[in-house]
Parts: structure tokens; C-alpha cells; sequence
């Protein structure tokens, strides 16, 4: 297959210059390669939020699912119980899944749940024309916040450390190839992935040009990404302030008990003559 056999034909309506364009770009070329290695097309599944983000799942011809703002990680966790075969990718803002769904976020690392988060972090809430959300940086101008946030943004990739993600990474769409190759070791990864992408917002807050200078590949570093203390000095380095490199590349990648593997111990429940994910829950007490 190549990458135009994922084409849908819905009309494209992200903003001219959209880092989104390159995010898709990445995601698509992942997924032919990942097929090329193996993978059914069919087990894939994307899962995503409420805001610009979310319309990547009309752009790509796979199994799909719409969720509520702040909550796209409740259905591909769910998603994922019910069939453990299938390889479930959520896509979510930084507003979506720092904001409104921060617990869901949190609670998905904390429990190892076999699944991808890909963050569109763009530091703005774009479809709603601009207001600051919480990686935007401190003093950030925008329509809610017209004398500067007095906000200290959050840090994704070292939350996501502390939580107790089993793979931690950070990518920039302005670096397709490399992009490319961390969804891909993501997807792969048994337990939670998180990959972090600096998307530009060109329209509300671009920042291109601050990423073209600043952002460095962590492999130059000869990063041991085994080791958490290393990969959070790491993470630490940039905190979404001018003028500071930044870190991409993978921070952290251990292999650790899934949720799905210590809970369903082997079993599948599409095999169960079960109605839900609950009542074979309550089966097994």
C-alpha cells in the first residue's frame, strides 16, 4: 500500500499552514510502514478529542471514534479492554488532554494501558480562536488573557514521566521523518505511549521559527532512554520558554505489565459471551 490508499476525500479544513499537516503526514506514513511490517490495517483504530486536532479522524481512512472534549481517553481505554488485538491511537489537544481531561491523561499513564496518546500541542486553543491553554507560556496573549497569562505552563513530557508512562516522546512537525519514527516505536511499545508534537498554530500562535532554531534530536546526546532520572533532567530542560533548547526524540522506553495483560490475563472478551467490558469484570470477582 502507499500512504494516498489512506486518503478519505473529505475536504481539508485546517488552517493554511497547519502543523497538523505535517502531524498527518507522519501518522500516515507510519501506518503504511507498520503494515508493510505486518500489521492489519484493520486493527488500527483512532481515537480523538474536541478541537482541531480531532479532525485528523476524516482525513484517514481507518476505524475511527469521535469523543467528548477532555475525554478521548475514556473510549480508547475502553476500546482497548474489549479487544486487546486492535493497536488504538488517541489524538488530543493540549487544551483536550491537559485541560478538561488532565485526570483521564493521568490515570491512562499511571495504569499502563496499551495504547498511543499523540498530543497536538500547539500552547492554544485554536478552534476557538485563541484563548491560552496550559502549555501556553507564561505572559501568553490571547483572547482570554489580553494583559498575559500569569500562568506557569505545564510541562507535558516530565507530567507524563511522573505519571508512570512506559514510553515518552517528543517530536515537532516540522521533522516529518523523525516524526515518523516515533509514532511508529509508539505504537509498537506494549503499555502507554506518549508522544508530544510542537505543532505551529500558524493562524493563532506560530511558532516555527522558535522550533526551527531551538528544537535538537536527544540521539545526539546519547541518551540512555532506560534510565527515568536521565530522561527527566531531560524533559526538565524546556519548559515552553524562549529561547531554550528543546528536547525531541524519545525520553523514556521501558518494557512493563500492561493494564490489559494484568487484568484480562490472556483472555480476549470479543472470544466472552459476555454483554459488556462490566460484566466480565464482575465474572471474574
Amino acid at each position: 500500500m502507499n500512504i494516498n490508499d489512506l486518503n478519505t476525500g473529505v475536504e481539508n479544513t485546517w488552517c493554511p499552514g497547519c502543523g497538523n499537516f505535517g502531524l498527518l503526514t507522519a501518522f500516515k506514513q507510519a501506518v503504511v510502514e507498520l503494515v508493510d511490517e505486518g500489521f492489519k490495517l484493520k486493527d488500527f483504530v483512532m481515537v480523538s478529542g474536541i478541537g482541531c486536532h480531532a479532525k485528523i479522524v476524516d482525513y484517514v481512512k481507518l476505524n475511527s471514534f469521535y469523543s467528548l472534549h477532555g475525554r478521548t481517553l475514556s473510549p480508547a481505554t475502553g476500546i482497548k479492554l474489549a479487544n486487546p488485538d486492535l493497536k488504538v491511537v488517541a489524538f488530543a489537544g493540549d487544551g483536550d488532554a491537559l485541560g478538561e481531561g488532565i485526570a483521564h491523561t493521568i490515570f491512562a499513564a499511571k495504569r499502563n494501558s496499551d495504547i498511543t496518546l499523540v498530543l497536538h500541542d500547539n500552547r492554544i486553543y485554536g478552534l476557538t480562536t485563541g484563548q491560552f491553554t496550559p502549555t501556553s507560556p507564561k505572559g501568553f496573549k490571547g483572547r482570554s488573557t489580553p494583559q498575559g497569562s500569569v500562568e506557569e505552563p505545564l510541562n507535558a513530557v516530565e507530567l507524563m514521566l511522573a505519571s508512570g508512562a512506559t514510553f515518552v516522546a517528543r517530536g515537532f512537525t516540522g521533522n516529518i521523518l523523525q516524526l515518523k519514527e516515533l509514532f511508529k516505536q509508539a505504537i509498537k511499545h506494549n503499555g502507554f505511549s506518549f508522544v508530544d508534537v510542537l505543532q505551529p498554530c500558524f493562524t493563532f500562535y506560530n511558532t516555527l521559527a522558535v522550533y526551527q532554531k531551538d528544537c535538537y534530536d536527544l540521539l545526539d546526546k546519547n541518551h540512555d532512554v532506560t534510565d527515568f532520572d536521565d530522561a527527566m533532567r531531560f524533559a526538565r530542560e524546556w519548559n515552553y520558554e524562549d529561547g531554550k533548547k528543546i528536547p525531541t526524540g524519545i525520553f523514556y522506553d521501558v518494557e512493563k505489565p500492561s493494564f490489559e495483560e494484568q487484568e484480562l490475563k490472556g483472555k480476549n472478551l470479543k472470544d466472552e459471551k459476555v454483554a459488556s467490558v462490566s460484566d466480565f469484570l464482575k465474572s471474574r470477582m
